[in-house]
């Protein structure tokens, strides 16, 4: 270790040389550390805390932390991407963590890794929950009958997406008169060659980001600078000791059983191939994208069982496109005989519509899929269960409540968490356990009310 003693206009400063062994050519490591004594410390104290800092810097040297790494905080997340992406994350993961990081760099971007505390990161947490935080804060719906409008025009929505640049499933909120960004209008606007203002309002959006958002941020802040602590670029996360906001966990919404005959009364009148869908997210609790990325392949008719190893997804850059389950596992799903006789009747369905399209048709292996046999947008069954609980006045419908509505039932008929974890395709209990924290009490009150009336409560003999 050398230390050199720096005069210069500014004052006093000590110049720490380490060395560190040799590279793989044969030169000398060092690392550096300049260390400037505070003000008005005399020489004894000025001694003394020069030798405590290069003691300090000399013995994280020697345990392997680079002290004066010069990486800053957006260098190294790319790294920690890459590093990611290589080792199988999965695409929709990274693409989240890209949009993330359009608030993150700016903030804390430019500053090295070893200079982040968790003041900064308490700091930029505060300012994402301000007024006003939101890049694209105003918001264009439409104010007219956009459906009616491409209609006239002899357009189908998907080839317009095409031509306007735009994801089809973007052109179906826009059609359902949801909020979207106001470039995304005037792309829309532009393509139809109508004046924006003619075809949207605008309203500025200043609410502040939520608290779940506000901790997506945290959490990829805390993967980054775990990464970087592992590697020993760091002594600690600053993300660990930093004090994010709390997310209260709502309670899930599932269906009354009111609602869900109701829903299956409603349905049979609609398509089969909705039909289908629909009844498969009822009985099965599968995500909405396990359903379309179901194969014909994958039904079992002998044992009347479903094997979900797939899901398709959809990406405004990537398109539809096919991706392990979400916890990258496999699961059989046994059904019941009226699921297994209703597929049978929709694969009929699927044959004759196969027959119908000829050589238009492009044989892709999915069990649901759109006229010409190619796969259909997850989206797009979202955007069916919206408008069919519209059409006949259902609370609103959305895949996931299924899910949540499966789960509610095989709890109070009794299931234990690890048969409904594995029946959801949770990659732990504990997640299922969380998720359902509200029901399984309510379960427990039943169940105890229930041995209640039969130790505590006999009924009176006549």
């Amino acid at each position: 270790m050398n230390i050199r003693k720096i005069e210069g206009k500014t004052g006093t400063s000590y110049k720490i040389t380490v060395s560190d062994g040799r590279s793989l050519d044969g030169k000398q490591i060092r690392h550096y550390l300049t260390w400037t004594p505070d003000p008005g410390m005399t020489e004894l104290k000025t001694k003394k805390a020069l030798q405590t800092v290069a003691a300090d810097f000399e013995r994280k040297i020697a345990q392997g932390y680079v002290a004066d790494n010069h990486q800053t905080f957006e260098e190294y997340t790319e790294y920690v991407l890459n590093l990611k992406t290589r080792a199988g994350a999965k695409y929709r993961t990274i693409e989240r963590y890209r949009q993330l990081l359009e608030r993150i760099n700016p903030a804390i971007g430019y500053m090295k890794l070893s200079d982040i505390r968790p003041q900064h990161l308490n700091a930029f947490y505060a300012e994402l929950s301000q007024e006003g935080i939101r890049a694209n804060g105003t918001k264009a719906t439409a104010k007219v009958d956009i459906a009616d409008l491409l209609k006239k025009r002899n357009i189908h929505y998907s080839n317009f997406a095409e031509q306007a640049n735009i994801a089809p499933s973007t052109v179906r909120k826009i059609m359902l008169r949801e909020a979207v960004t106001t470039s995304t209008a005037e792309k829309f606007s532009a393509a139809l060659q109508i004046d924006c203002k003619k075809l949207f309002t605008f309203e500025n959006d200043a609410s502040p980001l939520s608290n779940k958002t506000i901790l997506e941020h945290h959490r990829l802040i805390s993967t980054v600078l775990a990464q970087a602590e592992k590697e020993m670029l760091i002594p600690y996360n600053a993300a660990h000791k930093a004090t994010p906001p709390k997310l209260l966990r709502k309670e899930v919404e599932c269906f009354q059983p009111e609602d869900v005959i109701r829903i299956r009364e409603y349905l049979k009148d609609e398509p089969i191939k909705w039909r289908t869908i629909t009844h498969l997210l009822l009985i099965t609790g599968c995500r909405r994208g396990e359903i379309m990325g179901l194969h014909w392949d994958a039904i079992d008719w002998a044992n009347q069982q479903i094997e979900i190893d797939c899901a398709l997804l959809y990406s405004p850059i990537r398109g539809v496109y096919e991706d392990t389950t979400k916890t990258s596992t496999t699961r059989f799903i046994k059904l019941p005989v009226e699921t297994i006789n209703l597929l049978r009747d929709y694969r009929q369905w699927y044959v004759e519509l196969r027959f119908k399209n000829g050589d238009q048709w492009h044989e892709t292996g999915y069990v649901f899929v759109q006229d010409n046999g190619e796969p259909m947008n997850p989206d797009s069954i979202t955007q069916w269960l919206g408008k069919f609980s519209q059409r006949n006045g259902l609370p609103h419908i959305n895949p996931h409540k299924f899910r949540h509505t499966m789960a509610s039932l095989l709890y109070y008929n009794g299931f234990d968490s690890i048969t409904i974890s594995k029946r959801l395709g949770h990659a732990k209990v504990s997640t299922t356990t969380d998720i359902y924290s509200h029901i399984i009490k309510r379960a427990d009150e039943k169940a105890a009310d229930c041995i209640a009336d039969v130790v505590l409560r006999p009924p009176k003999q006549a």
